[in-house]
């Protein structure tokens, strides 16, 4: 990067540090620590809850999702709205009414006190791991960057958040992600412009849209059907999108504490309720327009060179002969591929402009050539792994990345760079104060036998910030083992899918089957949370086919009939 991209980066990081611990006064007890006093507006919460979804995996990784496997990811926010609707009913108010913390505590006073901490740990080890992810992604962008390593990396990115997330708690976080929004919005759109402006003069966007089509990369809606029936195994259609991503967004925004605690910030239920339920009509077009800037990129490197590999580190290195030669050769035949399909792309579009009958041809013909220039990219990421085992060859995440370096304006770079930093910030910032939240007031407050966590407590006050620096480093290490995860965007929620369900099922318990006591829904719990681990080894070793975004709903599902069938036995 030159000096101005750098003096763009550092300056915009150190400006989101200086106004997060501006705004970080408040009350030095836990409601003015972990709820900001419970004073924000409805607009700040709805930034607030959006800034903690979209982390820097969202505009790191969605790109290069689409760019791989067209938009059709975007049909797993389509369960979202209704979900909303859902949790604007039901759960906002019972949290509102009893002025809880976390949702966990409501399942004490529902329940018993060895659920509401089994569904507590639950969080915890969820919400940690997945944050742990999130720390490593933008660690991916020093380390591509400039070839620095990984491990030293996940160190000083994580420090450097972990200063103004434990000094200013939940108001640092929420002030934070308002500023971050706008400035990651703000460049995002600039991406998407210069997308465009850098293809050939007489391509248009809509010829853009057409050869992204034709390419299969515009299947927003796809059935999940084919000639054998509905395909379990198929990760995102309409039916699981809506289904499986009802209950995932139902437990994400209803049970899960980095979310919740968001939303408990409000000045009263009506604020809630209103970011909850703008968040879902904007999410799904910000997702569709994020995934759109992925599809319009395939585009620009079929008239474009494209890079065979899009990890510029890994594929600068030098390789002792065979492998050098052989990655070498396979990248020549590459660049010749490349050739003829800007060449076809061109005929394509002209033809399609022309109502030429001969746009088919040309449209079977970029296909060919897309599937041949697939089948090289793989060949050259197996004879890499041969050539450095240690290489991260799933290279989704450097997609769109490598498109900010390699063609955008000084000063453009160091922006585009901080926007995946910022969107990691936020996203990690709200992470680690719900799990110092869940610990200290499920947890420390709980079993300690303190006078009262409601109370103005300096010593709560201070070991609520231990907590805080003691999960940032617990995700630190995490990040340390985050390699070879392939798509985070999609690691994020496969990781989240193994427990959102089962916490889901409790509180939907909780909820709608009042007959069900705490002992029938606490066993009910650990063994729907052992079928779906057992489900999830069984399809990633392909012994069956199912979707990650079904193991909610089977977990869900299998919490309220083993919760019924429990009660009965326990009656009985």
């Amino acid at each position: 990067m030159s000096s101005i991209d750098w003096i763009v980066l550092i300056s915009t990081l150190l400006l989101i540090v200086v106004y997060g611990l501006y705004k970080s006064r408040t009350s030095r007890d836990l409601e003015g620590y972990f709820l900001s006093n419970r004073n924000m507006p409805w607009w700040l919460v709805l930034l607030s809850i959006m800034g903690t979804q979209a982390s820097a995996i969202t505009f790191l990784s969605a790109p290069g999702q689409a760019f791989t496997d067209g938009m059709r990811f975007v049909q797993y926010y389509f369960g979202l709205p209704l979900a909303m609707v859902v949790l604007c009913i039901t759960f906002v108010p019972a949290f509102s009414k009893l002025k809880v913390f976390t949702p966990y505590e409501f399942l004490e006073q529902r329940f018993d006190v060895k659920t509401r901490t089994f569904t507590a740990a639950l969080f915890l080890l969820s919400r940690g791991f997945s944050t742990g992810i999130s720390v490593y992604a933008p660690s991916i962008i020093l380390s591509s960057l400039f070839g620095w390593n990984i491990y030293i990396t996940n160190i000083i990115m994580g420090g450097i958040l972990i200063i103004y997330t434990v000094s200013g708690g939940a108001k640092a976080v929420a002030y934070t992600q308002q500023l971050q929004l706008i400035i990651i919005i703000t460049a995002m759109c600039i991406a998407g412009y210069y997308i465009i402006h850098l293809m050939p003069q007489n391509i248009h966007f809509t010829d853009a849209l057409n050869v992204s089509g034709a390419s299969g990369k515009l299947n927003v809606i796809t059935t999940g059907f084919d000639k054998n029936g509905f395909v379990w195994k198929d990760k995102y259609n309409i039916v699981s999108g809506v289904i499986g991503g009802f209950f995932l967004a139902l437990s994400y925004f209803g049970t899960d504490h980095s979310q919740v605690g968001r939303y408990l910030t409000a000045k009263n239920s009506t604020q809630s309720k209103l970011g909850l339920l703008l968040n879902g009509l904007v999410k799904v077009p910000m997702q569709f327009l994020i995934l759109l800037l992925g599809a319009l990129l395939f585009v620009y490197y079929q008239f474009q060179p494209s890079p065979v590999f899009f990890n510029k580190a890994a594929e600068e290195k030098v390789y002792a002969a065979p492998y050098n030669d052989s990655l070498k050769n396979i990248s020549a035949t590459f660049d010749k591929v490349n050739a003829q399909q800007k060449n076809t792309a061109v005929n394509y579009t002209n033809a399609l402009n022309n109502n030429d009958a001969s746009a088919n041809t040309f449209k079977q013909q970029l296909q060919s050539l897309n599937d041949t220039a697939n089948s090289l990219r793989t060949q050259y990421k197996t004879v890499l792994a041969k050539a450095d085992p240690s290489a991260d060859i799933n290279d989704t995440n450097y997609i769109f990345l490598r498109f900010v370096i390699d063609n955008l304006p000084q000063g453009l770079i160091g922006l585009l760079i901080a926007i995946i930093f910022l969107a990691s910030w936020s996203s990690i910032a709200a992470a680690l104060n719900s799990l110092a939240s869940c610990t200290m007031i499920d947890f420390y407050c709980r079993f300690k036998k303190s006078d009262g966590y409601a109370a103005l407590h300096e010593k709560q006050y201070k070991m609520s910030k231990w907590f805080t620096l003691l999960w940032g480093i617990f995700c630190i290490i995490i990040a340390e083992f985050a390699n070879r995860m392939g798509s985070l965007i999609e690691a994020v929620n496969i990781l989240g899918s193994l427990f959102y369900g089962v916490i889901l099922g409790i509180f939907l318990v909780a909820f709608y089957f009042k007959k069900i006591s705490g002992n029938a829904v606490f066993l009910s719990a650990i063994i729907s949370e052992i079928i779906v681990v057992v489900l999830f080894v069984l399809d990633n070793n392909n012994i069956i086919g199912l979707g990650f975004l079904w193991l909610n709903v089977a977990g869900a599902l299998a919490v309220i009939i083993f919760g019924y069938l429990m009660q009965k036995f326990i009656r009985a």
